[in-house]
């Protein structure tokens, strides 16, 4: 009688088992060599080697990771003792750039000879100091006082190289050898010419130095001294 009641057992388990193996068939599905591969959780299809990734690894490389920023122009003054100035002035402000910054003093050259040439105080004020502008105003007024007359053209810059830079407190100050080309007469009120050659292009050296307050929004630098270099 037990023997019956455990062959019975043994038939009712079978049938569970049974059961249970045919619905985890229908929820799973099964294998049949024609799936899809999907993709994985980023929306990209396995390799065709069955590699994950570049060495078989699951890493997924990123493009921009690996992108190369190119570098700007390297300062020629780098590694001189003007270069060490020009980089203290940098360190106070970061938007100092040399070439800007050369690039702009050979537009202020032209401008300034032009303006004093002209003696058009009210153009060159902005632009230089107080006591450079008093030493300017006090040429320009002798020579209209006497009659003259300052004939100058600029026919070109040849070179425009900072030869001194550094801080000062919150002042930054460069010094910048001008060699430029020039015709320059200063004529009497007669029309006598009294100095130079309005015939003859002369090679001019000179030495101005520029200042801005580094922390100040103002970007223009005044022109404070102008000197001609001995050499």
């Amino acid at each position: 009688m037990n023997e019956s009641f455990q062959f019975i057992d043994i038939i009712f388990f079978a049938m569970v088992a049974a059961f249970l193996v045919l619905r985890l068939r229908s929820v799973l599905g099964r294998r049949t060599g024609h799936e899809q591969p999907r993709p994985d959780g980023l929306g990209r299809e396995p390799a065709a080697n069955g590699e994950a990734g570049r060495n078989g690894d699951n890493v997924i490389e990123l493009p921009d990771r690996r992108r190369v920023i190119p570098e700007g122009p390297q300062d020629p003054y780098t590694g001189t003792a003007v270069g060490a100035g020009l980089t203290q002035i940098r360190l106070a402000d970061p938007s100092f750039d040399t070439q800007k910054f050369v690039q702009g003093s050979k537009a202020a050259f032209e401008f300034i000879l032009g303006a004093y040439a002209a003696g058009d105080i009210k153009a060159l004020k902005p632009l230089l100091s107080a006591e450079v502008l008093g030493n300017f105003q006090h040429a320009i007024e002798a020579r209209l006082r006497a009659g003259e007359t300052l004939e100058s053209e600029l026919i070109g810059i040849k070179s425009a190289d900072p030869v001194e830079a550094g801080m000062q407190g919150r002042e930054a100050m460069i010094a910048v050898r001008f060699v430029s080309e020039q015709v320059n007469a200063l004529r009497s009120a007669t029309g006598e010419v009294l100095e130079g050659d309005p015939n003859r292009v002369t090679e001019v050296v000179d030495l101005w130095t520029f200042a801005r307050d580094a922390k100040s929004r103002d970007p223009n630098w005044r022109l404070i001294a102008t000197a001609t270099p001995e050499d």
